[in-house]
């Protein structure tokens, strides 16, 4: 004889929808959105690359090279904004 399933909206006997708290919709939705971060890329860009790890090696690259590029360029601006005496 096969066991009867209650339906599945049903609270078993020892359950009392008064002991459950209001579901609140959306309660984590900010903590998830902010743990997940996903970048969508090109086809032909994401034909370069294998896997994400490629893509995140090459963006490493790309930002030291940049922060590299930016304190040269910086440096030489100061030098040149000062006033040489007798210019």
């Amino acid at each position: 004889m096969k066991r009867v399933r209650p339906k599945s909206n049903e609270l078993r006997p020892e359950y009392k929808r008064s002991d459950f708290k209001k579901l609140e919709r959306g309660k984590y939705y900010e903590r998830i959105r902010a743990k997940s971060n996903v970048v969508v890329l090109d086809p032909e860009v994401a034909a370069v690359f294998p896997n994400s790890a490629a893509v995140n090696k090459a963006l490493h690259s790309l930002v030291k090279v940049a922060v590299s590029a930016s304190a040269r360029t910086s440096g030489s601006r100061r030098r040149s904004q000062i006033r040489r005496p007798g210019a």
